[in-house]
């Protein structure tokens, strides 16, 4: 039996309904929450995300001031552009796109967001609280979404094995650090773990986060799993955007799999929402 495609629509609507509320108490304040959001070049993946975005703030209401700056930027431009949207009162989250161009100082330029405007969790402060278990901390959007698709799909987290395929402080270890929350006994893999497949065959939940094509194949499956798939990957042969996993494959062995597209960017798109608004709320208070 074919698996479960656990798709993102579903969950980010039950969130957007959560937030509309919210929207409307800051609305009669006087209040519009507002995302500033950068993006360098045009990597598929960075525009997927900037439509998903853009498309959950449109609907709920949140303003975006986009800023799109040439592959050939310089650190320094950047930076003077963040220190003007931390000084714009009326932009209460910032986002920009990762990785940054490699000759960038990528902590220096994620320092340089304010902290009460780091909706996406990256500054080194924020990472600190994060993994201090500080509530006032925002998590990192996308390994937040994880949680909550779980949680949307009644799929038990408690007592689990679940295996994290990426070690980035963006997604893997974030994410790592969730399913311990809640519960979950978690090992994280990476490039040099010895026999990944065997991990993974061990694993009731195997998220990946790793940015490759086709790092979890049939051979590091079995039934009555379930698979996140956080990747965002450009197949050049196939001409469509796909995720770390074989999901041709995976959806023969597994008992349910994410969507991609289709899945978990529409999830992390509403939680950055639900950040800027919180981010909002707090400066209106």
């Amino acid at each position: 039996m074919p698996a479960e495609v656990l798709k993102g629509a579903p969950v980010a609507e039950a969130l957007s309904e959560q937030l509309k509320t919210r929207i409307a108490a800051l609305a009669e304040r006087g209040v519009v929450p507002c995302l500033g959001m950068i993006r360098i070049g045009e990597r598929p993946g960075d525009l997927s995300y900037e439509r998903s975005a853009t498309k959950r703030c449109e609907s709920l209401g949140i303003k975006l001031e986009k800023h799109v700056l040439p592959a050939g930027v310089t650190e320094e431009e950047l930076i003077s552009l963040i220190e003007k949207m931390n000084d714009d009162r009326a932009i209460h989250g910032i986002l920009f796109f990762r990785p940054l161009p490699a000759e960038m100082d990528a902590r220096r330029v994620c320092d340089a967001i304010a902290p009460e405007k780091d909706v996406d969790g990256i500054t080194s402060r924020s990472m600190a609280a994060v993994y201090a278990g500080e509530e006032h901390a925002f998590f990192p959007c996308t390994a937040q979404a994880v949680i909550e698709m779980l949680r949307y799909y009644k799929i038990p987290v408690c007592g689990k094995r679940a295996v994290v395929v990426g070690r980035s402080l963006v997604t893997g270890r974030p994410a790592a650090l969730l399913l311990l929350r809640e519960h979950a006994t978690v090992t994280v893999c990476h490039t040099r773990t010895a026999d990944l497949k065997a991990m993974t065959r061990e694993a009731d939940i195997i998220v990946t986060a790793t940015g490759h094509i086709n790092t979890v194949t049939a051979a590091h499956l079995r039934s009555g799993q379930v698979v996140i798939d956080i990747g965002i990957n450009y197949d050049e042969i196939r001409q469509k955007l796909c995720g770390d996993v074989d999901h041709d494959a995976a959806e023969q062995i597994v008992d349910a799999i994410s969507a991609v597209p289709g899945g978990i960017g529409a999830v992390t798109s509403t939680i950055l929402a639900s950040h800027v608004v919180e981010a909002a709320e707090r400066l209106a208070e």
